[in-house]
C-alpha cells in the first residue's frame, strides 16, 4: 500500500471519530486570529470575550510544526488538560499533535508509522497525544507567570504556545474547560 493510499484510508477512519469527539464538547469555542493578534471566546453564536495583543511562537505560525522551531501550529484543536500550577500562571494544553498534524508529518516522512499510530491511538482514546515526538508537544494557551508584560506586548516570545497576560488567562478560564474547541488561523 502506498503512503498516500494508507493516509487516505486512515483519514476516512479517523476524521469521523475526531469530529464526534469535538462536537461532544461544550458549546463554547475559542478563535485565535494570528493576523489580528486576538483570541475570541464564542458561546454558540455570541462573542462573550475578546482578548487583544496575544503573543505566539517566536518562529511564527505553520501548518507543520516541529519540536524546537518555535512555531505555533495552525489548525483545529481541543483543550486536553489544564495545569493550574504552571510556571506560566495557568496553562490550557491542546491536543497537539492532532490527526492532521500527524498525517502531514507522516506523509512528509518526518515521523515513522509507529509514531503516527501512537498519536492516532491516543487521540482515538481521548488521551493526550505523545508529547515527545519530532512534532513536539506541550502546546497550549497560557499566561505570563512572572514574565515581563512589556516583552509580551512587543514580541512573539513563546515556544509555540498562545500567551495572554495573567489577568486575561484568568478571565478566559471562566469560559473554557477540557473539551473546548480551539481554532488557530492566520
Amino acid at each position: 500500500m502506498t503512503r498516500q493510499t494508507f493516509c487516505c484510508c486512515a483519514l476516512v477512519i479517523i476524521l469521523p471519530l475526531w469530529s464526534t469527539a469535538v462536537s461532544a464538547g461544550n458549546a463554547v469555542a475559542v478563535d485565535i486570529n494570528l493576523k489580528q493578534r486576538t483570541l475570541t471566546v464564542i458561546d454558540g453564536s455570541s462573542v462573550v470575550a475578546k482578548f487583544e495583543n496575544i503573543s505566539i511562537g517566536r518562529g511564527g505560525a505553520a501548518l507543520l510544526r516541529t519540536r524546537g522551531d518555535g512555531r505555533t501550529p495552525l489548525g483545529q484543536f481541543r483543550i486536553q488538560w489544564i495545569n493550574p500550577n504552571s510556571k506560566y500562571h495557568l496553562f490550557f494544553g491542546l491536543d497537539f499533535p492532532n490527526f492532521e498534524h500527524a498525517d502531514r508529518a507522516w506523509q512528509r516522512q518526518l515521523i515513522d508509522t509507529e509514531t503516527y499510530w501512537r498519536i492516532v491511538q491516543a487521540l482515538r482514546q481521548n488521551k493526550t497525544p505523545p508529547q515527545d515526538t519530532l512534532l513536539g508537544g506541550y502546546i497550549g494557551i497560557h499566561g505570563l507567570g512572572e514574565g515581563d508584560v512589556k516583552v509580551h506586548s512587543q514580541f512573539n516570545w513563546t515556544n509555540g504556545c498562545i500567551a495572554l497576560t495573567n489577568q486575561q488567562i484568568d478571565t478566559l478560564a471562566r469560559w473554557v474547560d477540557v473539551g473546548t474547541r480551539v481554532t488557530i488561523h492566520d
